[in-house]
């Protein structure tokens, strides 16, 4: 009963996280939008594999852009 009452916090919490990064990157400032939806897949991806997939393509993404702006 405890576990499925984790899972679904961590659910409910990382889907938060999401929605509100995205709403908060809508005005076009994406810095905390962007972070607030990183740190959202984060807590998804314990409990499922696309969010895994998903946060390991952004920060591959993110790994690129700032090779390209320190050299």
């Amino acid at each position: 009963m405890l576990r499925h009452t984790v899972r679904a916090t961590r659910v409910a919490i990382g889907a938060i996280l999401v929605l509100l990064g995205i709403v908060l990157s809508l005005p076009l400032v994406p810095g905390p939008g962007l972070l607030l939806v990183f740190g959202g897949l984060s807590v998804l991806s314990y409990e499922f594999h696309w969010a895994r997939r998903l946060r390991d393509r952004l920060r591959a993404v993110f790994h690129r852009a700032t090779e390209r702006v320190h050299g």
